[in-house]
């Protein structure tokens, strides 16, 4: 494998799995290098680097740096573009971007409202059973429409496994650790069949790790 750069991350991250996962599938190599939140994104020389401090982070061997988990997941694929993991037309390139966004926004983007209202990450530390709800609702509405696609083929855009997939995956993974419980999964059997296609896929299982789906969804703290 051809080494491209360094990722700053952690393994369990969802932007890291899409990042490590592509360049698995696209035979590149990224070092993952050492990191302990707080401490390393905290340091002089990362905050020089990487002003925003924040993980995931991507130098490439060129000194081309890069953040955003999608962001540089796609700039690795695009080294490879005999992976297919772009799709094989530039129609299929933009069916990989519009997928990539609605993951992130119309069903990742609910799970971590869900999550902060319900660990009390506001400032207010307040919870509103209504913004809840209605949030879930909305995510909700993004899974019907994706178990709906998902019942006309096995991955995304092409017959083969693009970025777009690597991402849902993700993205689905963290939604069955806070938001979807196993009465909420099986309400969506394409998209879990999707997730189980992609996430064990051979190249990059052990990337994906364990499922660790929850049982009920989180629940909110009760009130000190």
């Amino acid at each position: 494998m051809v080494l491209i750069g360094s990722l700053w991350g952690d393994r369990r991250q969802r932007q890291t799995k899409y990042i490590l996962s592509a360049a698995a599938i696209a035979g590149l190599e990224v070092d993952l290098a050492p990191f302990e939140f707080g401490v390393t994104n905290k340091s002089p020389e990362f905050v020089n680097k990487f002003p925003l401090a924040k993980i995931p982070t991507f130098e490439g061997v060129d000194g081309f740096t890069l953040l955003e988990g999608a962001s540089i997941a796609r700039y690795v694929a695009s080294l490879a573009p005999e992976s297919k993991l772009l799709g094989n037309s530039i129609k299929d390139a933009a069916l990989v971007d519009q997928w990539i966004h609605f993951a992130e926004h119309e069903i990742n983007a609910y799970t971590d409202l869900v999550w902060q209202l319900v660990d009390r990450f506001f400032q207010e530390k307040a919870y509103s059973e209504s913004i809840h709800k209605t949030v879930f609702e909305r995510q909700e509405r993004s899974l019907k429409f994706l178990e709906q696609n998902l019942s006309l083929r096995e991955f995304l855009v092409t017959d083969e496994i693009t970025l777009a997939d690597i991402i849902l995956a993700g993205v689905i993974q963290r939604a069955a650790r806070v938001t979807l419980g196993a009465a909420e999964r099986a309400l969506y059997p394409n998209v879990f069949a999707h997730y189980a296609r992609v996430a064990g896929d051979p190249r990059i299982k052990d990337i994906f790790g364990a499922a660790d789906f929850v049982e009920v969804p989180v629940a909110p703290k009760k009130d000190e």
